[in-house]
């Protein structure tokens, strides 16, 4: 049997453990646990979130999302264009850069460090200095375009439904790619530097080497950068707040930016929370598609 003393002791000291985590545990509680199982109970509401009484509706707020609302399918459809571009372009110089660093280069950690500065700075901030250069009567790039004779190229890049979705497109991906960068160069240096040496003793050169030897190995870090940029894309908010606001009329609209709306601009506070499950609900299912996609691709490498 434990004496009594030790009893005490060791009951003190789980007791000074739980003490410690106390105040984070109650935030945690007050801000993120609460709230969110707030908005599962305000979807089922009709509430315009200023007025004492709420109207219980059940499914109907994810009825009208899902068969009647088609700017928030809009609202999809433009943050998948940009997730697509993303995934393919914002990616492919991330590991071009990756790459290219990985060498014994001159300069290389100055490198690093001015390709990880992108990611680091404000959306806002992003958005703003972007939004002057794409100004269509003041903006840098007209300037420059009327400067080297091409001023019949000079646009309202931000105003116009043709343009506005791929400026924002380019405005994300120059402050994403950094983050993939720093993941896929901490890849590619995990990768054993005897294996390439032996690769070229066979007589196998930098296009061999990188298909048969570096891919194989960076899949799980390929699908974790993947993953990544669709949940980071599919939640871009401030780029668009500072840019184009979801104009010109829908076409740049994003979930984020629709939920937003439907909240302030409607005061529809259920209608905003089911949209928001059920957009929780999309990214959960995606992730959980490549997730199994990364394991199936390790076990058959």
């Amino acid at each position: 049997m434990i004496p009594k003393n030790i009893r005490l002791a060791k009951l003190k000291e789980v007791s000074t453990t739980y003490l410690f985590i106390l105040p984070a545990m109650l935030l945690f509680l007050v801000f993120s646990f609460y709230p969110f199982l707030k908005v599962f109970q305000l979807s089922a509401m009709d509430w315009d979130g200023i007025s004492s009484g709420m109207r219980f509706i059940g499914m109907k707020n994810f009825h009208e999302a899902a068969f009647h609302d088609p700017s928030w399918w809009i609202s999809m459809k433009n943050a998948g264009i940009i997730t697509l571009l993303a995934l393919t372009a914002q990616n492919l110089l991330a590991l071009a850069l990756a790459m290219i660093v990985d060498r014994d280069i001159k300069g290389k950690n100055f490198y690093r460090v001015v390709f990880y500065l992108p990611p680091v700075l404000s959306g806002i901030v992003v958005g703003l200095v972007w939004n002057w250069i794409f100004d269509g009567s003041h903006g840098l790039l007209n300037y420059a375009l009327i400067h080297v004779g091409l001023g019949s190229w000079t646009h309202a890049w931000l105003a116009d439904p043709r343009t506005a979705l791929l400026c924002v497109a380019i405005i994300h991906m120059w402050k994403g790619f950094g983050w993939g960068f720093v993941i896929l160069l901490a890849g590619l240096q995990a990768i054993p530097r005897d294996l390439n040496e032996a690769a070229r003793v066979d007589g196998a050169g930098d296009w061999r080497i990188f298909w048969k030897i570096t891919v194989p190995l960076m899949l799980p870090v390929f699908f974790l950068v993947s993953i990544l940029t669709v949940l980071g894309t599919m939640q871009i908010f401030e780029i668009i707040v500072a840019t184009t606001n979801g104009g010109p009329g829908y076409h740049t609209e994003v979930p984020i930016t629709r939920i937003l709306t439907a909240m302030v601009g409607s005061a529809r506070f259920g209608y905003a929370c089911s949209l928001g499950i059920l957009f929780g609900l999309i990214l959960l299912a995606v992730s959980l598609v490549q997730m199994r996609l990364s394991k199936w691709s390790s076990h058959n490498v």
